[in-house]
Parts: C-alpha cells; sequence; structure tokens
C-alpha cells in the first residue's frame, strides 16, 4: 500500500505540472501555435537530449545483455500489441476505417510524451535510457505497419521518414551506451540541462491539449472506457506473468511495465488526420487514457 502511495504521489505532481498547462491555456498565455512548437521541439530536441543525458551518465553502468534484454522486450510488446489490435478492434467499431484507427490505438502508446516523464520520475532517470530503446522500435514499427495499416501498402518513403533528427540522437545514445564513449563535460551538462527540460514542457503541452477538449464528448463515450481499461490495466497485467518467466533483471520489470501500460500516443491522431479520417474517438481516447493512467501506473506499479 505504501508503494501505491508513493507512486500515486509521484504521478500527482506530473497531474501539477499538466495544470500549469491547463491555466496558462485559460489565461491565454499558451495558444496552439505555440504548443505546436513546443511539441516540435520535445519530440525533436529535448526527449532525444534527454535520453542521450541518460547514456552519458549511464556509461560502464549498464551490461549490454541487459539493453538487449529490453530491446527483445520491446519487440514482443509490438507484436503482442499487433496482435491484439487485430483481434478486439472489430469489437469496438463496425466501421473499417475506425477499425484501423481502434487498432493503430491498441499498438501505439505514448512513450515519449508520457512514458519518458514516468520513468524519470518514478523510477528515476537513470532508466530513460531504455525507454529509448522502445521508442526506436516504436518508429520502425509505425512507419511500416502503421502507415501499411492505414494505406493498404507499404512503401520505402514511408520507412525514409524514421530517419530523423530525434531518431539519429536516440541512436547517438544506444552509441554512447555500447561502445562506452566518455563525453566531456561541457558537452554532457548542456545535454543534461537541456534533456531536463523535457518532461516538465511535455506535460505543460498536454494541459493545454486537455484544456481545448470536450469533457463531455471525451467521458460520455462509453466504448473508450472499456478501451482504456483493457490498454492501461488488463493488457499490461495479463503480460505480467510472461514477463516474469523471460530472463529480464528484476529492477527493469518495472520500466517494462510502465511501457506496457502508457497511453495512446498521438501518431495515430495524425496519421488517421492525414487521411481525412473523422479522428474524434482517437483524440478522446488520447485524453481519457491520459488523465486515467494517473491512477492506472500507480497500480501496476504496485502489483509488478
Amino acid at each position: 500500500m505504501s508503494l501505491l502511495i508513493t507512486v500515486f504521489f509521484q504521478m500527482l505532481s506530473l497531474v501539477i505540472m499538466m495544470g500549469a498547462g491547463f491555466i496558462a491555456a485559460k489565461q491565454g498565455m499558451l495558444d496552439g501555435h505555440t504548443c505546436t512548437k513546443l511539441s516540435a521541439m520535445i519530440v525533436s530536441i529535448f526527449n532525444p537530449l534527454l535520453a542521450l543525458s541518460s547514456a552519458i551518465s549511464s556509461v560502464g553502468k549498464i551490461p549490454l545483455d541487459r539493453m538487449g534484454v529490453i530491446a527483445l522486450v520491446a519487440v514482443g510488446m509490438f507484436a503482442v500489441f499487433i496482435l491484439i489490435g487485430m483481434v478486439l478492434s472489430p469489437f469496438f467499431d463496425r466501421d473499417p476505417f475506425q477499425r484501423k484507427m481502434f487498432q493503430l490505438m491498441f499498438v501505439f502508446s505514448n512513450l515519449g510524451f508520457i512514458g519518458i516523464p514516468v520513468v524519470s520520475c518514478v523510477l528515476g532517470a537513470e532508466y530513460v535510457v531504455y525507454v529509448t530503446e522502445f521508442t526506436l522500435v516504436y518508429n520502425l514499427i509505425f512507419y511500416t505497419y502503421g502507415v501499411a495499416l492505414m494505406e493498404g501498402n507499404f512503401s520505402l518513403a514511408s520507412l525514409k521518414a524514421i530517419i530523423t533528427p530525434a531518431n539519429l540522437l536516440c541512436i547517438c545514445a544506444m552509441l554512447v551506451m555500447v561502445f562506452s564513449i566518455t563525453v566531456p563535460d561541457f558537452i554532457a551538462t548542456a545535454v543534461t540541462y537541456l534533456g531536463n527540460v523535457a518532461s516538465p514542457m511535455a506535460l505543460v503541452t498536454i494541459g493545454y491539449t486537455v484544456s481545448q477538449a470536450s469533457l463531455k464528448q471525451i467521458f460520455g463515450n462509453g466504448k473508450l472506457y472499456l478501451f482504456s481499461f483493457l490498454k492501461l490495466l488488463v493488457i499490461p497485467l495479463a503480460l505480467l506473468p510472461v514477463l516474469r518467466l523471460l530472463p529480464v533483471p528484476s529492477d527493469l520489470i518495472p520500466v517494462c511495465m510502465v511501457m506496457f501500460g502508457m497511453p495512446v500516443g498521438n501518431m495515430p491522431l495524425i496519421l488517421g488526420t492525414q487521411k481525412g479520417l473523422d479522428c474524434t474517438t482517437c483524440s478522446a481516447g488520447i485524453i481519457m487514457t491520459t488523465i486515467l493512467c494517473i491512477f492506472t501506473v500507480p497500480i501496476l506499479m504496485a502489483l509488478v
């Protein structure tokens, strides 16, 4: 019970940071244009630098076999999520395009915006480097399976989209770890300070998103409650016994469980919007699961 309470209050600190964004939006200090620009900076600069900072501080402390185990867990997680999405999505909507949206919602979680702050706050900044492995696999799966699902085919053009400054920085973080590269102190200091901006800024932008949402539209959709229950609790807890059977170090199991139990990410919404689909349900699902994970993450951590 004490662990549950501790993690809950740590999650509550994240809510306070979201509240800052909510208040800033209501007071007219933060608008959609600014939030979009901030989000781009978080994705392309600050989150990757936080991962690089974690890698720099972890050089020589993390055996490569631990990183290899996490990479396999990440691949396995997405394989299971894809299968679950294929099986369960028809029960949530009969429309073929909306079924695809639910498939994407099951598979692609908010590993960066929410995953990094949660892991950093609840488990410690030294574990953020493992989130980087999940995000690299995430990007590969999204620009192959995700794009192919929505477009009906796979093209090399979509795969080229993986080559971004953010992913290159994440790869640099992996190389620093693998080859135990020593980074000069002045660079490490700059990377650390910039990386520390990532979590609070991400939470502020989420607060803005919540401020713009219709709560009636979000919490009046009955099927989203079932979806959220499955995604945030049932599926992660079903995977926990499997995780314990694998050679995963005990201190990394909570990291994996956080990754399993993250809310819906923005990428399905972006892809659906580009295709001209009705993304109302997806948008509501993102906000609902983000709010509910404040309560579900402590439960997952207490049961690990």
